[in-house]
């Protein structure tokens, strides 16, 4: 597989990780991978062996990895929804002058936030948009969180944690920053996914303990030109090697036909 490192910067002058998976013939097209908190340009392994399918079928893939994320600059209780905007218009604005062909975004959890808020801007560059388990309202995720994971990591003892000291653990290990926080009652990426009308696909387990399955069934029904993949009895991030597989195949094969094409 041909793959090479690739160096980008924010316009705010953040260097960002990235790496580059090249099909091996003529490319049908170009896509972008944004990832989730926490994790980097790998998520988890997942990316890499859906860059490597998007290859075989023809894709260019860029992953990267968001400011505070791997091995890409910043800090963790630094990155902001802001920042990650700048990171994404990097991939985007490299993908756009360097690689061929029409450009697709497909986005995982919280890298749905920056790619909805995006969507505006972003035009006729991108002609199409995944997203997987996407956090589309942040009130509901992260302020008032109504979920298991969101209310052990966002509870009235963490918030006030992040009052008196900064920044607030995820999980216990990643930071995140106060600013983040405040932004989570300032964006609403949801809004901004319904209104757009480009093609769409969001795939989302039914049994996401992090992630609204609700909220992002109902936006995907209020959205014009959205296809919807339920991945049955999947916790969040597609919880065994055989639903990420599903979710893998599902995507592929829905960016190579244009359609969802069901079993």
């Amino acid at each position: 597989m041909n793959v090479q490192r690739v160096g980008l910067t924010s316009l705010d002058g953040v260097r960002l990780d990235a790496a580059l998976h090249r099909a091996p013939d003529n490319s049908r097209g170009t896509v972008v991978l944004a990832h989730g908190i926490t994790v980097d340009l790998d998520e988890g392994g997942m990316f890499v062996r859906l860059a490597e399918q998007l290859a075989v079928n023809g894709f260019d893939a860029l992953r990267f990895s968001y400011r505070g994320h791997g091995e890409s600059g910043g800090t963790q209780a630094g990155v902001t929804i802001a920042g990650e905007v700048l990171d994404l218009q990097a991939a985007v604005e490299h993908a756009r002058q360097e690689l061929p062909g029409p450009l697709s975004i497909i986005a995982a959890s919280f890298g749905a936030v920056s790619t909805a808020v995006s969507l505006p801007w972003l035009g006729g560059d991108v002609e199409r948009v995944v997203f997987w388990n996407p956090v589309l309202d942040l009130r509901r995720t992260f302020v008032e969180p109504e979920l298991p994971w969101g209310i052990d990591n966002f509870n009235r003892d963490q918030q006030k944690f992040l009052q008196e000291n900064g920044f607030l653990l995820i999980d216990g290990e990643y930071r995140l920053g106060r600013v983040m926080f405040d932004e989570f009652s300032r964006y609403q990426p949801a809004e901004d996914f319904v209104r757009d009308s480009r093609p769409a696909l969001m795939v989302h387990g039914d049994q996401d303990s992090y992630v609204s399955y609700d909220i992002a069934r109902d936006a995907a029904a209020a959205r014009v030109n959205c296809d919807f993949h339920t991945i049955v009895g999947s916790d969040h991030g597609f919880d065994s090697r055989e639903r990420e597989d599903e979710a893998i195949k599902v995507t592929v094969d829905w960016l190579v036909r244009g359609k969802l094409v069901e079993a």
